[in-house]
């Protein structure tokens, strides 16, 4: 199928421009992805003149939705969704007199790519259409990410941070001379905003490669720039249950993730449930695997500020908690939504008690009701994330048996969170008005903990009815 009939949007795009008198070249990420057999739905288009004004025209025509970008740069948006799927369109002015000038100012010889809508026909096809005139081919097929110039950070230090991005997403290597010129410019990242440092951070985060990222942004210390808290962490050492200190354990914690990921990657529950947004409901396009691996490598940041000595024993009493607040701080730095900061929170804060149930044989009824309950939906991601930090955990003090036995109750557990999901909806038996009726008293604190109490009974099998329920309230009183 020609190129315009399978994107009759690229057809309108054409006729507003040739009406404007305006150039207009496809250009980006479409086309190195196409060269690499990905089909995409965002297009990036750099126009000669009027970019603004050409977005709102093809806005208005497909009956999209326009977001300026860049004012100043002349950088706007159309979205649009066709049967279920959303395309996203791109303009942004030449940022030079020519488009061979405007090509020199892209990041990487990778996106250099183009095609001038001009000399698009109705049957032409897109092999035949692409211009390579910065040889990014050759960077594609050797699977290299090579800056254009060497200017290219400074006039965009996020560009930095897409190296990483594409490096982690393509499974490319980055170029050592782009290597260099990202650590004499480092400094610059810091000039960024939160929101784009954030977009790029997870991209790579979702990506198989993301600890392999971490470390190598560790190295040049593009990392402790973007997230400065995480140098708590540097030189922390651990007791004998350990064989890493906290900043590399924190670091093999993602490492054993992504194996645990791969290792599960027939089951298609735990799939299903890695792809969702995290929260109670999709909180944004993030999946829960980059808020899962960002909770690995800040799940003990709390440790050194709680670390003592007692006697020969190294302890690191409530740094949950104290990682809480941590991830609290970063979440807000970064600008995570609310939903996604309380499930970086709740993982962290939660990510020792698989840990705690594992001390017992078999927990009990009453121990796995009530982590069910703390952890909400978020259940499979705290087990999951105490797996790859039990898996990273090698000192003297670990035996074999205690690990074999915590992967036992992780997984016994994993398996009960499905199953109670396809259950039909619990329904308490009685609420908080059916309490204050029942025992004559104003609304109050102790509603709700006799409540949660009798509730807690139902789901444990020893309240049975209505009744027995309220009967239990009245006792609950006393």
């Amino acid at each position: 199928m020609s190129f315009l009939k399978s994107y009759p949007q690229i057809k309108i795009i054409k006729d507003i421009s040739k009406g404007k008198k305006v150039k207009v070249y496809l250009v980006g990420g479409y086309l190195r992805d196409h060269f690499l057999g990905v089909e995409k739905t965002d297009f990036d288009f750099a126009v000669s003149k009027d970019a603004l004004k050409i977005a709102k025209l093809f806005a208005e025509k497909i009956k999209g939705a326009y977001v300026l970008l860049d004012e100043e740069r002349e950088c706007a948006r159309v979205a649009k969704k066709v049967r279920g799927t959303l395309f996203t369109f791109d303009f942004a002015g030449f940022r030079a007199k020519t488009f061979l000038g405007d090509l020199s100012h892209r990041d990487f010889t990778i996106n250099t790519f183009s095609v001038d809508l001009d000399e698009v026909k109705e049957n032409s096809e897109l092999d035949g259409l692409i211009c390579d005139l910065k040889k990014g081919l050759k960077d594609l097929e050797a699977k290299t990410i090579k800056m254009t110039s060497a200017g290219v950070f400074k006039e965009d230090p996020l560009r930095m941070l897409r190296a990483f991005s594409l490096q982690a997403t393509l499974g490319f290597k980055i170029e050592a001379k782009t290597t260099q010129q990202i650590i004499k410019d480092v400094a610059l990242i810091r000039n960024v905003s939160a929101e784009r440092i954030r977009e790029e951070l997870f991209k790579f985060l979702g990506s198989e490669e993301a600890a392999k990222t971490l470390k190598q942004m560790h190295s040049i210390k593009l990392l402790e720039i973007l997230i400065p808290q995480i140098r708590v962490m540097f030189d922390c050492k651990q007791g004998a249950y350990h064989h890493l200190d906290v900043w590399p354990h924190s670091l093999e914690t993602v490492v054993q993730f992504e194996k645990l990921v791969k290792e599960l990657e027939s089951d298609v529950e735990i799939q299903d449930y890695l792809r969702n947004g995290a929260g109670p409901q999709r909180c944004s396009d993030r999946n829960r695997v980059g808020l899962i691996k960002l909770a690995a490598l800040l799940h003990d940041i709390g440790k050194p500020d709680t670390r003592k000595k007692e006697g020969e024993i190294l302890s690191f009493h409530a740094h949950e908690r104290v990682g809480k607040n941590f991830v609290r701080e970063i979440s807000k730095n970064l600008k995570l939504s609310t939903k996604e900061r309380f499930v970086l929170e709740d993982l962290v804060f939660y990510h020792l008690r698989p840990g705690y149930l594992s001390n017992y044989k078999k927990p009990s009824d009453k121990m796995v009701y009530r982590f069910f309950r703390d952890a909400k939906e978020e259940v499979v991601s705290v087990l999951l994330l105490s797996l790859a930090d039990q898996r990273s955990t090698r000192g003297e003090l670990t035996s074999e048996s205690d690990q074999k036995h915590h992967e036992e109750i992780c997984f016994d557990l994993i398996k009960k969170y499905f199953e109670k999901k396809k259950e039909k909806p619990f329904v308490p038996f009685i609420n908080g008005n059916d309490v204050m009726k029942a025992l004559k008293i104003k609304p109050s604190p102790l509603v709700g903990k006799i409540l949660n109490e009798v509730i807690e009974l139902q789901n444990l099998g020893k309240v049975k009815t209505k009744k027995e329920a309220l009967a239990k309230a009245k006792l609950l009183k006393l």
